[in-house]
């Protein structure tokens, strides 16, 4: 049975408080103990969560710990409180996979909102804890990956979901792959605009000097300069911050995105020009 709404929500009072991303290599401690409290809302016990953390953090369950409260419930708190932070995401997930699907309908929702009102970088997307950035960052990712769909350009769209995993890998990103992997799709896409399935980005702007407007071409071809240098011939003591590749992620998107729409609508305009027989 599905949970009913609290009275704000029923009423359209309520409205998520969304603070600036302040924390992603950590777990804090009102995320460790909201988990509890989340779980046991599905009307769980104690020992079902001990089950879940004993099993990720490799802990054998303490024999002498036989009552769900205080005891088991205490064991679990200890489980989550001293644990490395990203073990903290790591029993999100199988907690998830534990659920059925009203369940987890209800828990992932509980701690995507949790994320969002404490400013916690991180987010449930198809049961998988993955990067989250601010809401730009957000909307320039989902649309370029709808818009590749819409034109088929399923390799773009695989190296744009594969620089969000490694912006998404624990305990430590993996930012000269997320640069790359941006790059690599906004090369996809210019290559199929092209026709050109060959030349490097940079070329491709030099050699279509109006794919993109000018003076935005510029911008394109410095994009390209700084993820050849800092994604591909990385220099020692010069490495990228998450930041910056979140920055390459968000504007390589947002460029895709350009060039995939216009893909679209030259093929609508193809399709409406064809003959009808």
């Amino acid at each position: 049975m599905k949970k009913k709404e609290i009275f704000s929500k029923r009423q359209g009072l309520y409205s998520l408080n969304e603070k600036e991303i302040t924390v992603r290599e950590d777990a804090p401690e009102g995320l460790r103990g909201f988990i509890k409290m989340a779980f046991y809302d599905l009307n769980k016990n104690p020992s079902d969560l001990r089950a879940i953390t004993s099993k990720v953090l490799k802990i054998p369950p303490d024999s002498n710990n036989w009552s769900e409260f205080p005891n088991i419930d205490w064991e679990v708190g200890q489980h989550l409180e001293n644990c490395e932070w990203y073990l903290v995401y790591d029993i999100i997930e199988v907690i998830i996979q534990k659920l059925n699907p009203i369940e987890k309908e209800t828990f992932v929702n509980e701690i995507n909102e949790y994320f969002i009102t404490n400013g916690i970088g991180w987010k449930i997307e198809n049961g998988q804890i993955e990067t989250r950035g601010d809401e730009i960052f957000e909307t320039a990712v989902k649309t370029v990956v709808s818009v590749l769909d819409d034109v088929n350009l399923q390799t773009a769209k695989t190296e744009i979901r594969e620089a969000l995993n490694d912006l998404s890998r624990r305990p430590t990103p993996d930012i000269t792959g997320a640069i790359q992997h941006s790059l690599a799709c906004l090369e996809c896409v210019t290559r199929e605009f092209t026709g050109d399935k060959k030349s490097t980005l940079g070329d491709l702007m030099k050699k279509y000097p109006g794919v993109i407007p000018s003076p935005l071409d510029q911008a394109v071809t410095k994009i390209w300069g700084f993820t050849s240098e800092q994604g591909r011939h990385l220099r020692e003591g010069q490495a990228p911050e998450y930041l910056e590749a979140e920055l390459v992620v968000e504007v390589t998107s947002a460029i895709a995105t350009y060039l995939g729409k216009k893909l679209r609508d030259k093929s609508a305009t193809h399709y409406l020009d064809a003959p009808l027989f």
